[in-house]
């Protein structure tokens, strides 16, 4: 499974893959559709560095910017350095535990290396968002406050659910949305690539460009892998992943630990097979987990 390189990826992504391949909802489908051709679009993905290790969650929207390079679009990367010393409350219970910037600098160490494994790392465009949040100080927050108002904030799933049990909400966690909507402002995003669970954040994206004046970015919407349980999205909290840096033999018994009822997902989402490949995979008469690990 991981035994190609970068170059060595052979792709054969279309339009219809960007737009329907593991995709769960499109904003702005129609606009999408339309520029898709006509324009080279600027696609933004980021990723908090909280931990050292990316997984094949991870991989899910790196493969859909893939997928965007490889028609010719500007794939932009954002490593959070900044946002990461925060902690996205999306889908917590509770506030993160606040990460130091040397505990974050050492978890972003081989980030590079690791999207290189789907990224054409020389055809993308890479930021940390600290190159704007650390320099631009108490006005850009003031602007940033005026973008939303507490109303719409707490309207999120997961507040709700902490402020029912009566749990704390701290102050930097509502501006978490704020701070990841204006990365694409810096970045002049068209696309923002995301799992559902980001979905409060990225349309926080297009306000906040509203906001500064900016055309407000499509969104593209994916699924969230299922972890080696079978139950809950893959993540380092559920110790249901397989990382990127995983040694052969862990892989090998990690992936062959797969249900088979979710086995299919993992072809599509996480492999850079054309979507043909996938389906006639299925019928081959050694086991779909076999496959898996040499496509």
């Amino acid at each position: 499974m991981f035994g190609f390189t970068n170059k060595q990826i052979k792709t054969h992504f279309t339009q219809r893959d960007i737009l329907e391949r593991g995709v769960e909802e499109v904003i702005e489908k129609n606009h999408l559709t339309h520029v898709l051709y006509s324009k080279k679009l600027r696609v933004k993905f980021g990723i908090d560095p909280t931990g050292p290790n990316l997984h094949l969650g991870h991989t899910v929207p790196l493969w859909k910017l893939r997928q965007f390079q490889e028609l010719g679009h500007t794939a932009v990367l954002i490593i959070g350095d900044f946002t990461a010393t925060i902690g996205d409350p999306t889908g917590r219970s509770e506030e993160r535990k606040t990460l130091t910037s040397k505990e974050v600098k050492k978890n972003m160490d081989r980030y590079i290396e690791q999207a290189g494994k789907i990224l054409d790392i020389k055809k993308t465009e890479i930021h940390y968002n600290s190159e704007w949040h650390n320099k631009e100080g108490f006005e850009k927050i003031l602007q940033l406050a005026r973008t939303a108002t507490l109303q719409q904030i707490i309207k999120r799933s997961d507040f709700k659910e902490r402020i029912e049990k009566g749990a704390d909400i701290t102050f930097i966690e509502l501006f978490y949305p704020l701070f990841q909507g204006y990365d694409s402002v810096k970045v002049k995003a068209d696309v923002e690539i995301g799992g559902t669970d980001q979905k409060f954040n990225l349309l926080m994206g297009r306000q906040v460009q509203r906001r500064f004046g900016q055309p407000e970015q499509d969104i593209i919407l994916l699924p969230l892998l299922t972890g080696v349980d079978g139950e809950k999205k893959m993540s380092k909290s559920f110790n249901n992943y397989i990382a990127l840096l995983d040694k052969p033999n862990d892989i090998f018994g990690k992936v062959m630990s797969i249900d088979d009822s979710q086995i299919s997902s993992y072809f599509e989402l996480v492999t850079p097979l054309p979507t043909s490949a996938v389906k006639k995979i299925k019928n081959m008469p050694i086991s779909l987990q076999e496959s898996l690990m040499i496509s």
